[in-house]
């Protein structure tokens, strides 16, 4: 017998079910009965019972694909925080090689990656690594947070919510698994995306959330709701062909660090406040952001 519906709100020691169902993650067994051992909501897949926590941090994993912001740099290493308990480390040797090169000169402190978990091991330290196509140095836009296991919620099914937001922002979005979302494109549109995204942690819980985001992102654009058909056009005029993972992920292309160091410069990012350029001069044009935007591949990892 089940007492409770997928997405309840439930607290410790609430009954869940009884006989004929799995305890899962966040639930233990007293007897015949399945109780929850947190504050969080009810993930029903079959007869597996599990509690999501309401807030919890980033454990990375390997294969993980986030964004990451330089905190230290060694004699051959750049030290970063991933939103986690645990500090990532992303070697030089997964940038240059053997060859010797000065870490700053490709990135310093405060830049912020996107990156992938490359290994974690038994004392939680954590190699990252940038092969993968898209993987690198973000130039402009800024960064929303979101707690980590709110992320497939960000996402929606088939990607539903994600789109959502960027076809009626039409900005780029990345999202990491950690929880940390990259936003580029026009200043108003990445603030009302960013906007949206805390609304849609805060109320992920919830059921209808697609629907009301889109009431809200057409009063908060448009100052009204649009019609259905209006946005049926709107997506018609915007590309959301999803790319597979052989075809996102690539061996990274390293002959971008073998410029001169003049050219390097020029190139690459020097500081964090570029990630914010736009705060300061909000009538600077957009540059064309190179990486994918695409996250078919994290989809896939989630089953909402």
């Amino acid at each position: 017998m089940i007492n409770v519906e997928d997405k309840d709100l439930v607290v410790p020691g609430e009954m869940l079910a009884e006989e004929g169902y799995y305890s899962g993650r966040g639930t233990f067994k007293d007897g015949d009965s399945i109780l929850s051992s947190l504050t969080g909501l009810v993930s029903l897949r079959n007869k597996k019972i599990s509690v999501i926590p309401l807030n919890s941090k980033y454990l990375p994993k390997r294969g993980d694909v986030i964004i990451g912001k330089i905190t230290d740099i060694r004699f051959s290493i750049w030290e970063v925080d991933i939103n986690s308990p645990y500090s990532g480390i992303l070697p030089a040797s997964e940038v240059f090689g053997r060859e010797k090169r000065d870490l700053k000169k490709v990135f310093d402190l405060g830049d912020v990656l996107f990156l992938r978990v490359v290994h974690v091991d038994e004392v939680n330290k954590v190699k990252l690594g940038l092969k993968g196509r898209g993987l690198g140095k973000f130039r402009e836009g800024i960064l929303a947070n979101i707690t980590p296991n709110k992320v497939p919620r960000l996402i929606g099914k088939e990607g539903s919510m994600i789109n959502t937001i960027k076809q009626a922002t039409n900005c780029k979005i990345l999202v990491g698994q950690n929880g940390l979302v990259w936003i580029n494109g026009d200043r108003k549109m990445e603030l009302i995306a960013k906007d949206i995204i805390k609304i849609v942690e805060d109320e992920s819980h919830t059921s209808g959330l697609t629907d009301r985001i889109k009431k809200k992102l057409d009063f908060l654009i448009y100052g009204k709701e649009l019609p259905k058909e209006d946005h049926t056009n709107e997506e018609n005029n915007h590309d959301t062909t999803v790319i597979s993972d052989d075809e996102y992920f690539e061996d990274p292309k390293i002959e971008k660090f073998e410029e001169s160091d003049d050219n390097l410069e020029n190139n690459l990012l020097s500081n964090e406040e570029k990630i914010d350029s736009k705060e300061n001069n909000p009538s600077s044009n957009n540059k064309k952001f190179k990486f994918s935007d695409s996250f078919a591949h994290i989809k896939d990892k989630f089953q909402l």
